[in-house]
């Protein structure tokens, strides 16, 4: 990764997708990856992305491909499969590669299997489910590094992801650094009205100290 991705993952790893889900709405930025969620609630996981497309094999049955050996540390795994739930394109062996390599996690529109194993070893898979059927003489990789479809969200090679328990969301590379600086606007507010309310201000209060109704409205600069 580069310095400049290197300083935007550390920020995002202090944030929740709650805060930066806010912040693209105040933004105008659609990034929320509908129905993508992680096998276990405590799984987080921030990185570039590495996209690959599937799409359904034809006469040439093509490969589901052979990339995870290539992949630098600290990259997400971005698989579009179209969102299908017939046919899976990551399992045990991606897995423990993945895991081994130091990857930062998967991302999947469609279903994985072997679930187990991410467990076990602590593996970041966000997927729209699981099931144990091979994708192999089912779909094919129709392309690496190109734009491809998450949950509805447009994602590019090298966008930011970020998940934790309630989803991912998917940070365009040229937006990301007034993402972070709204987000965290967003995230300290919040703070200090989780901190008045401890000290028995009303959170009606609170809340219109901190301008809470309308901190991810397009407002200003950032309409």
């Amino acid at each position: 990764m580069t310095d400049v991705a290197n300083t935007a993952v550390k920020a995002l790893k202090d944030l929740d997708t709650s805060h930066v889900s806010d912040a693209m709405d105040r933004l105008g930025i659609a990034g929320q990856c509908l129905g993508i969620m992680p096998l276990d609630r405590n799984f987080r996981l921030a990185g570039p992305a590495f996209t690959i497309r599937y799409g359904p094999v034809g006469t040439d049955p093509g490969s589901v491909g052979d990339y995870i050996d290539d992949l630098d540390p600290g990259s997400v795994v971005v698989l579009d499969n179209a969102g299908r739930l017939d046919a899976t394109v990551w399992g045990d062996l991606l897995t423990a590669t993945a895991a081994r390599r130091g990857i930062a996690g998967t991302v999947i529109d469609g279903v994985c299997r072997d679930s187990d194993r991410a467990l076990e070893l602590g593996y970041p898979v966000y997927s729209r489910g699981r099931w144990m059927r091979t994708g192999k003489d089912r779909v094919r990789v129709d392309g690496y590094q190109l734009p491809v479809t998450v949950g509805g969200v447009r994602v590019e090679p090298g966008d930011l992801l970020l998940g934790d328990a309630d989803g991912v969301v998917a940070i365009p590379a040229e937006r990301v650094a007034e993402v972070i600086a709204v987000a965290e606007e967003i995230r300290d507010a919040e703070n200090r009205i989780r901190a008045d309310v401890e000290q028995g201000v009303s959170l009606r209060e609170a809340r219109a100290n901190a301008g809470y109704h309308t901190l991810q409205t397009p407002t200003r600069a950032d309409g």
